[in-house]
């Protein structure tokens, strides 16, 4: 009864464009189409069903990355005369920073709440480099037991900067003041930020570069700049109160300083994580306009459309044209060819012979 232009452009307006569907099914009506949203839902779930091996080969893909970022976010979930706090978690894999070939993939998880147990069931058996937040759930993961081996933790240095940058950045200071008083713009702030700035500058040059040629600059320019800093943070330390605003953001730092040092030690790791803030901004948007996940099952399906169109995004595909060809395609194509419709694999086959990818 949908033919795959229809099923496409269903799940691209709601996940990709945040279109709830009972804004859709308004619009359907008015042009002649009168469908309920159940049977829409429905029509979401039979896409998620058969784009499914698609995305077990994309998360395999990320999931075999030397280096993740990740991060999380919360969606309201519809409850019992409530709506509960669930969460979005994201895990990016972009090798770009370090000159690395692999083709950049996203991929999302729903869990009810944000116990660490969640991130911890999704790497589960990952070794590699895990760009995070200082959010203590990922910590067990940072251990000796860790499977094989312990994953390599790397602090995200914006998180830290925000924390000194709203000291000395008077929007920032004068949210959540109380009415007629003056915010206070903190000079030492400023201070610790323009040394932290120094460090973003020099690795502003070396992104791209090689694994070897950013560890060699960071070794020769980064690392005298990170001494530095650290100096300042440990005199500082000394002389404010604990509970000093600028204490506190030097505090975030140097609780965890070899988390935030590691990426002096191995070229591939970023001095953010805002691989990983990115994609979220997505669902964050989409929170404005369609307002919760319905169930656990529909959170499930937003987790697999939202990796998927933002894998499609992170490869400069266009997700509309690759869901309208892959909804057109897959039930046809043999096992062993599955991995041409990924979306980097997609986009070189369209670029290569159009009538390749059809045949």
């Amino acid at each position: 009864m949908f033919g795959p232009h229809f099923l496409a452009d269903l799940v691209f307006q709601k996940y990709g464009l945040h279109q709830p569907l009972n804004s859709q099914r308004d619009r359907l009506e008015a042009e002649g189409i009168p469908l309920s949203i159940s049977t829409l839902a429905d029509q979401v779930g039979a896409v998620c069903a058969a784009l499914k091996p698609i995305s077990l080969l994309n998360d395999a893909h990320v999931l075999a990355a030397e280096r993740l970022h990740a991060d999380d976010t919360t969606v309201p979930r519809l409850a019992k005369y409530k709506a509960e706090v669930a969460r979005i978690w994201d895990y990016v894999r972009d090798d770009t920073p370090f000159g690395g070939a692999a083709p950049p993939a996203l991929m999302c998880r729903y869990s009810r709440n944000r116990k660490g147990e969640h991130p911890r069931a999704h790497l589960a058996g990952y070794t590699g480099i895990l760009q995070v937040d200082r959010y203590a759930g990922f910590n067990e993961m940072f251990k000796e037991g860790w499977a094989d081996k312990a994953m390599t933790r790397a602090n995200c240095w914006q998180h830290g900067r925000r924390k000194l940058f709203v000291l000395v950045d008077v929007a920032s200071q004068l949210k959540g003041k109380k009415k007629g008083k003056v915010p206070l713009i903190s000079p030492l702030a400023r201070e610790g930020l323009e040394m932290i700035d120094q460090i973003f500058a020099a690795e502003r040059n070396i992104n791209g570069e090689s694994a070897d040629e950013r560890l060699r600059v960071r070794k020769e320019k980064v690392a005298p700049l990170v001494d530095q800093l650290k100096a300042w943070f440990d005199t500082q330390r000394k002389t404010l109160s604990r509970k000093d605003p600028v204490a506190e953001a030097i505090a975030y730092f140097l609780n965890d300083w070899e988390g935030f040092t590691t990426f002096l030690e191995d070229g591939r790791i970023c001095l953010t994580n805002n691989a990983a803030e990115r994609p979220l901004r997505s669902v964050a948007r989409g929170r404005k306009s369609w307002g919760f996940v319905g169930s656990d099952r529909g959170g499930e399906r937003a987790a697999m459309l939202f990796s998927l169109i933002g894998t499609c995004r992170l490869n400069d595909v266009d997700p509309l044209a690759w869901l309208t060809d892959v909804l057109a395609r897959i039930a046809d194509i043999p096992q062993n060819r599955l991995h041409e419709l990924l979306p980097w694999t997609w986009k070189t086959l369209q670029n290569s012979d159009p009538a390749k990818i059809a045949a």
